[in-house]
Formats: C-alpha cells, structure tokens, sequence
C-alpha cells in the first residue's frame, strides 16, 4: 500500500490465513452503504466468512438491503480499530446448493446462540443471501508497520 509522504513505508505482510481468522472469528460487521445526497448509511450486521465471501441477512425491507440493492459497492470494517480489517466489494444476492445452505445456517446458529434456537434457516440461503464479494481487503496491526492489501478477483 502507498501512503502520504511522512506516513512511513509498510516494512512486513500480513499473512492472509492470519487476516481471514479475523474475519471468521468476527461477531459483527460495521457496514458503509452508499446513501445518495446524503451521508453514508453505517450500521453493524451480523454474518460469517464463508467461500472468501461475507454472507449476512435482513429483511429485503431494511434500508441497508435496500442501499445494497440500488448501490451494491459497500465498504465493511471489523470493529477492533487495533486489529484493522477493512472490506471494499460489492453486495450480490448469492444463492447455494441446499447442503450448502444447511452448513450456513448450522455456522450462524452456532455463531449467535443469543438469538434462539435454529433461528437461521437453509432455505434463506438456497433462495438468496446478500453477500459481500470482496474486491480489496485492508488489513494492520501496526500501522504503517504491517499495513497490508489482498486484492480479488
């Protein structure tokens, strides 16, 4: 990554496995959503890693799916400012296979056992899910130390 001058030059990577734990590991997700004439809308969302993507949810009526459907760039943070990881991408309306589905809602069950039981169901998942398809993820512990970039296709 480049930065102004006087910021100093990364000097170490991250390692992605590294970054990616972080994002398993994740309760919450501070989602940017593009808000036109206006200012961002900023709210935190539950989700998972999953398949190099963040799959998340809410009703089609929230105004964050509603931002997503109209301006599907977003940009996505872990909440620890001292672990910094920043998602720039895109939202799409995924849809997987049945089994697939069930292992999701199995991963997000588990994640949230705060919200009941089996209140995650596969069928959200076979029908379509938002779900952040990454293009850039910025990520540092120290910064400018370790400040790294992972690009996707």
């Amino acid at each position: 990554m480049r930065f102004p001058q006087g910021y100093g030059t990364p000097s170490e990577l991250l390692a992605w496995e590294d970054v990616r734990q972080q994002l398993v590991e994740a309760k919450q997700f501070w989602f940017a959503f593009e808000r036109p004439g206006r200012s961002p809308h900023v709210t935190p969302l539950d989700g998972i890693w999953f398949e190099e993507k963040l799959v998340y949810g809410g009703s089609p009526e929230t105004l964050h799916r509603k931002l997503a459907a109209a301006h599907p760039k977003v940009t996505v943070n872990l909440p620890d400012p001292w672990k910094l990881v920043v998602i720039e991408g895109e939202v799409r309306e995924t849809s997987f296979a049945p089994e697939v589905a069930e292992e999701i809602a199995g991963l997000l069950n588990a994640k949230y056992p705060e919200y009941g039981e089996n209140v995650f169901e596969a069928k959200h998942y076979i029908e379509g899910a938002p779900a952040v398809h990454p293009r850039r993820i910025r990520a540092w512990t120290s910064f400018p130390t370790n400040a790294t970039a992972f690009v996707f296709d």
